[in-house]
């Protein structure tokens, strides 16, 4: 059982520290996968928000099927899926990032302005690319994650991703971006 699924497991015992442990290990990663689907930002951080508050009230049964994350991630999708049905418009979304420390500032300069042509790349791609990409590389979630995730198989997972990182791939090529790391 990974670390969420027994941090949410105390939580639904009485352990209110179990809640505020997959608040702060999952909140980050959430509002950037949400971002992703809806671009906008501040939408995300609403629906993360939405997302917490349906575990804090509602107490949804995780079975186990899938890791704790992905399950987080599905009803964190479900709302912003529902959300984009009601409002059926798209935003765009900002882009922040932290750095590490140590970084020169010409090197931070330059590692955010490939970062932000990447992030403005990848919101040109289909809503399905971007999710495809993101959770596999941003999230580290591995190919039959992915798939369940997105409700493919793995052979059609990997063929969305093939496409997803050709079409990225050309996008970039586009706008003259810079495939060295700095």
């Amino acid at each position: 059982m990974d670390h969420g699924a027994s941090s949410y497991r105390r939580f639904l015992q009485g352990d209110d520290s179990g809640f505020e442990e997959i608040v702060r290990t999952y909140s980050d990663g959430l509002i950037l996968y949400l971002c992703g689907y809806v671009s906008d930002f501040h939408l995300a951080e609403d629906l993360c928000e939405d997302t917490f508050f349906r575990l804090l009230v509602k107490k949804p049964r995780f079975d186990g099927r899938s890791s704790f994350k992905s399950w987080l991630y599905t009803i964190g999708k479900n709302l912003a899926t529902d959300h984009l049905r009601r409002a059926k418009r798209y935003q765009t979304a900002e882009y922040e990032r932290d750095y590490p420390d140590g970084d020169t500032p010409e090197r931070k300069l330059l590692k955010e302005e490939q970062r932000v042509q990447l992030y403005r790349a990848l919101q040109t791609l289909k809503t399905e690319y971007r999710c495809a990409l993101y959770l596999l590389y941003f999230e580290g979630f591995d190919m039959e994650q992915t798939a369940k995730h997105l409700g493919k198989t793995k052979h059609q997972t990997e063929t969305l991703v093939w496409r997803a990182k050709n079409a990225l791939k050309g996008k970039l090529e586009e706008e003259g971006f810079v495939y060295e790391e700095p």
